[in-house]
């Protein structure tokens, strides 16, 4: 596998990583007791933290990505096992 590769598919695992980290530890104004600003959206997060998702996010692709790495190397999983299917 080239760098290329590499790279391109540990951005997809990030960004997927991003999107299911994003809603952990979020609070509404409703929940948190702060008055909602006039054109604010109730469902809206007073607390949004992009650092925080970023580094989770970082630190979830890493870990899935280590995993799709180790399966690519090892052969765990392959099409192979899958014939049965269909």
């Amino acid at each position: 596998m080239n760098w290329y590769a590499i790279f391109a598919i540990y951005a997809l695992f990030w960004v997927i990583s991003a999107f299911i980290v994003l809603p952990f530890g979020v609070r509404t104004p409703d929940e948190t007791g702060e008055a909602l600003r006039p054109g604010q959206a109730e469902s809206a997060p007073s607390n949004f933290r992009p650092g925080r998702v970023a580094i989770r996010a970082t630190i979830l692709s890493a870990a899935l990505f280590g995993l799709y790495y180790a399966n690519y190397v090892e052969g765990w999983v392959t099409l192979e096992r899958f014939t049965h299917i269909g």
